[in-house]
């Protein structure tokens, strides 16, 4: 992890090319989105389209919660969809920097892999100024958001969970992605959008990925509308029952409990799965979901290193539990790539590591297959010598140039694949003027080690202290 010191130079780094558009919002308190009124849905929202702005604000947007970010800010509140179609709402918020280009955006999904039910893990939450950084993922990918801001992109980067934090829910966090891109869209006018059908390309890494991917799927059938151009992912989790086994009882096995509470919240598969969940679980394991439901992502891997949820001390029906209907069901709509009529027309970009120890390459390989059966066109990137966290950084610059390529129409249709053995970033890759972005992110790299070696020691080490 980047400790403080290297945070305050990053972002001491970047903050000078980021183009402002100062306002002037005054004081106001970070509430939690359970207490702050704006993430309340009006009693309108049954009534309202997909996509339709119920709220909006001006907001004061910072780098890890106190270094002032400036570019003007708004969050929109939008109406999207439950997994069974009724109206529920999410908040996007969007970065528009001074000289921006007006008739397109990027719609970034960070992976805040969070379950929290009080919205401490929301991006709309953590970028706002003054809010304690309860997702130091979010945090750490605003660097990534920043290149776009700095090339002149408008950003929107929707809490595509939803206002119950179903996290790994799929569908509701695909369609929660292509309705904030209505949002933003619908709101326009106010942003200085110069086309009321302005283009669009998504990117997602790891549990962002999900969202990208199901977005980039759905599409075609959910929102045909929109002027989508493509959509770059990599460390996708495309099967949740192959990720699950495969991180079962491993260091990073923190990520399952918290699945758990996503798939289950009221929005996704509570009404089936909830009940499931709390006829089977133990002592042990409803207090390790309650522990999910109140903590953001890096707290919950410290919390579960080594544990399975497979086990009896988790839940009563032990390695079974995966063969369980109920759960079974939920997983199994989580399964990326699996219908013909769920795959992208617009163009993608797919990069993951062989030695990925969160998200298995399988995942990313046997999506790549599906989608092209399916007539896809799919650019699939592997990485030779990258671990999870790595490859986000290693795969970002082939991302970032995928997007302006795809922007302007010139991404090959058809699908393609190349290996990569690159373990370092050329500090210029992006252009002089995104120097400090790479740097940054060579700090990062460095700071996660040769394939993760780093982040897994440290979560190793941690797991001894408490055991």
């Amino acid at each position: 992890m980047l400790n403080i010191k290297s945070i305050v130079s990053i972002a001491a780094a970047v903050l000078p090319l980021v183009s402002a558009r100062p306002a002037s919002l005054g004081t106001r308190a970070v509430l939690l989105p359970e207490d702050d009124p704006f993430y309340q849905a009006p009693i309108t929202i049954d009534s309202s389209a997909p996509g339709t702005v119920l709220k909006s604000r001006k907001v004061a947007t910072s780098f890890f919660g106190f270094i002032p970010n400036p570019v003007e800010a708004w969050q929109l509140l939008y109406r999207t969809n439950a997994v069974n179609g009724t109206a529920i709402s999410a908040v996007t918020t969007v970065f528009v920097p001074t000289g921006a280009k007006t008739d397109r955006f990027v719609s970034f999904h960070t992976a805040y892999d969070g379950s929290s039910r009080d919205g401490k893990c929301d991006p709309s939450y953590n970028y706002q100024l003054g809010a304690p950084q309860e997702d130091i993922i979010s945090s750490v990918e605003f660097l990534l958001l920043q290149a776009f801001l700095i090339d002149g992109y408008i950003v929107s980067a929707p809490d595509y969970e939803g206002p119950d934090a179903a996290f790994g829910a799929g569908r509701l966090e695909g369609t929660g992605v292509l309705d904030s891109i209505r949002a933003v869209q619908n709101f326009g006018s106010t942003l200085g959008l110069t086309t009321t059908t302005p283009a669009v390309v998504g990117y997602g890494y790891s549990g962002g990925a999900i969202a990208t991917g199901w977005a980039a799927g759905l599409q075609p059938t959910y929102a045909p509308e929109l002027n989508i151009k493509g959509w770059a992912q990599g460390g996708t989790p495309a099967n949740l029952t192959g990720t699950t086994v495969f991180i079962d009882g491993t260091a990073f096995s923190g990520f399952l409990p918290q699945a758990l509470v996503g798939l289950s919240s009221p929005s996704a598969y509570g009404a089936t799965l909830e009940p499931k969940i709390d006829s089977i679980v133990t002592t042990e394991g409803a207090s390790q979901i309650a522990f999910a439901e109140a903590n953001c992502g890096v707290a919950n891997l410290l919390q579960f290193p080594f544990k399975s949820v497979q086990s009896i001390e988790f839940q009563t029906e032990g390695d079974r539990i995966l063969y369980d209907p109920v759960l079974a069901y939920a997983l199994d709509q989580q399964l990326m790539g699996r219908f013909s009529n769920e795959t992208p027309t617009a163009p993608v970009y797919l990069f993951h590591a062989t030695s990925d120890e969160i998200i298995p390459y399988a995942n990313a390989s046997t999506l790549y297959n599906e989608w092209c059966g399916y007539g896809a066109s799919v650019d699939f990137v592997t990485y030779a010598n990258g671990g999870h966290a790595t490859t986000e950084v290693l795969g970002f610059p082939g991302a970032f140039e995928f997007v302006n390529s795809a922007f302007a129409g010139t991404v090959a249709s058809g699908c393609s694949q190349q290996t990569k053995l690159d373990s370092t970033l050329n500090p210029i890759a992006l252009g002089a003027q995104l120097e400090p972005i790479l740097v940054a992110l060579l700090n990062a790299l460095a700071a996660a080690g040769t394939q993760d070696a780093n982040i897994k020691a440290d979560v190793s080490n941690f797991a001894k202290t408490i055991t």
